[in-house]
């Protein structure tokens, strides 16, 4: 069923323009030309970010600031193994991946930590990379309370997840 969803909403969308006389061709060259334009306003900050995060991650100091933090993670229901996770989810969803796939390696999937794991990567956001997407291609200059929230909302998120798996 699912192979068939896209071919169908390309179908749809060319009867559609036909029906309403417009021009899909023109359309699609207008949009791509679009997402180009898109693409080299946005990569400057992405390039930006990216590369933090793999410094972060690949100096070692992810692992440090997660040995720091995990006894203050513990007091609200984290494990210790998932801190670094809680750490690079809004700044990588590869590294936070990368950090997932460790988990379960050392831990397994079907654990407490695996299962805690799997729900902190699955309800949380990579924060920082939409931040960068969005605002950078918005006149919103201040950001505000945006990201704080967000980033709030993302490890209560991660507690209340921990929370279910121990009860679940």
């Amino acid at each position: 069923m699912s192979a068939y969803i896209v071919p169908a909403v390309f179908i749809g969308v060319l009867l559609t323009s036909l029906f309403k006389k417009q021009d899909a061709y023109g359309a699609f060259i207008d949009g791509s030309g679009s997402a180009i334009k898109l693409m080299t306003g946005v990569f400057p900050y992405l390039l930006t970010v990216m590369t933090a995060v793999e410094v972060f991650r690949q100096s070692g100091v992810s692992g440090v600031v997660a040995d720091f933090l995990s006894p203050a993670m513990r007091i609200f229901g984290i494990p210790k193994e998932l801190t670094e996770l809680i750490l690079l989810r809004p700044l990588s969803g590869a590294g936070a991946l990368s950090v997932l796939q460790n988990v379960f390696t050392t831990y397994g999937a079907d654990t407490y930590i695996g299962r805690c794991a799997s729900v902190v990567y699955g309800s949380s956001e990579t924060v920082f990379y939409l931040s960068t997407i969005y605002f950078s291609q918005s006149d919103v200059k201040k950001l505000g309370p945006a990201v704080p929230i967000a980033l709030t909302a993302t490890f209560l998120g991660s507690v209340a997840g921990c929370a279910l798996c121990r009860v679940l």
